[in-house]
């Protein structure tokens, strides 16, 4: 009866003569105490402190300008002054996250660390991450050369760092993906959502990825947890690198579910590729809009053949007639 009550007044707002009157505070509070008591499974009350999906943005923000100094900095950076402005950032980055790595140990301590202190233990890990930075800016160098070497509208590699998405959306992945192999919850997740909606590209951090990688345009593109890409890997907008079924749910953690593509692999816009157990051998194409779930040997190309294309002039438009289902 309950239920019914709430569909009746759900269906009642968009009736502008039967939109209830606004509720005072104190009525308000009450129903959304009601609610709380109701769906309690999206509440966190009483529970550890979860890390800032805002201080976490900002980190990573900060990260970005510590990766590729002087392209994300609101002022330019002289050479006289870097060592002084990196130490202050790296200090700054320093003490928010590892405040932030913290409370992920507390939340979920890693296995076989339940007994470790949380703070001793983000500390460690969090200087280790830092420490890694170098090696990042190495693979991000090899991103931002397969960038401008494989896209000819691109007119400098200064352009490809300051205006493509692609390299925002790699380098918060790699990032993320440091963090992740230490086993750090929620914040490699947070890292990479943040930069799925600034960049529309969707990188799971846990996905492997090689030296040399590449998408072109960027949006719609999603590249699970167990994807593994090779090297010199060029991907266009819209590829999907997914599972074939997760109907198993959580049965299905820590199994390959993203398919595997071998070095020098193409793969054209809207391409499905699906299942841990796909593999595209080194140095194939896959043309746009195919739908694979199953293995290709190396120096494959894969197409489409049975997709018709009718062209008619617009003169006897009239007399053919589309059916459009909506």
């Amino acid at each position: 009866m309950a239920r019914r009550t709430r569909v009746r007044e759900l269906v009642n707002w968009f009736v502008p003569e039967k939109r209830p009157m606004p509720l005072p505070v104190a009525n308000l509070t009450d129903r959304l105490m009601e609610s709380y008591a109701c769906a309690g499974g999206i509440n966190h009350v009483d529970g550890k402190n979860l890390p800032s999906k805002h201080a976490i943005a900002e980190i990573t923000a900060d990260l970005l300008r510590l990766l590729f100094p002087g392209f994300f900095d609101e002022t330019p950076i002289h050479s006289s002054e870097i060592e002084v402005v990196t130490t202050a950032l790296l200090d700054s980055v320093l003490g928010r996250l590892e405040a932030e790595i913290g409370k992920s140990l507390e939340y979920a301590p890693p296995a076989g660390l339940a007994g470790a202190e949380p703070r001793e233990l983000a500390r460690t890990l969090t200087l280790k991450f830092l420490g890694s930075l170098p090696r990042v800016r190495e693979l991000l160098q090899t991103d931002t050369e397969a960038a401008y070497n494989g896209d000819p509208a691109a007119s400098s590699k200064e352009e490809v760092i300051v205006a493509y998405p692609f390299i925002e959306a790699i380098a918060v992945q790699r990032l993320a993906h440091e963090l992740y192999l230490d086993n750090i919850p929620l914040i490699p997740r947070i890292m990479t959502e943040w930069a799925h909606t600034r960049t529309g590209m969707d990188l799971h951090p846990g996905a492997r990825i090689g030296t040399h990688f590449f998408v072109d345009h960027c949006t719609g593109t999603v590249v699970g947890e167990t994807a593994d890409i090779g090297n010199h890997v060029k991907m266009y907008q819209g590829v999907g690198l997914v599972a074939k079924s997760l109907a198993a749910g959580q049965a299905l953690r820590g199994q390959k579910r993203h398919p595997t593509l071998g070095d020098r692999v193409t793969v054209y816009a809207g391409a499905t590729i699906m299942g841990g157990d796909t593999v595209v051998g080194e140095g194939s194409t896959i043309g746009a809009s195919v739908f694979l779930t199953s293995s290709v040997p190396a120096n494959s190309l894969v197409v489409l053949e049975a997709t018709n294309v009718k062209v008619i002039p617009k003169k006897s438009r009239d007399s053919y007639v589309v059916d459009y289902q909506i």
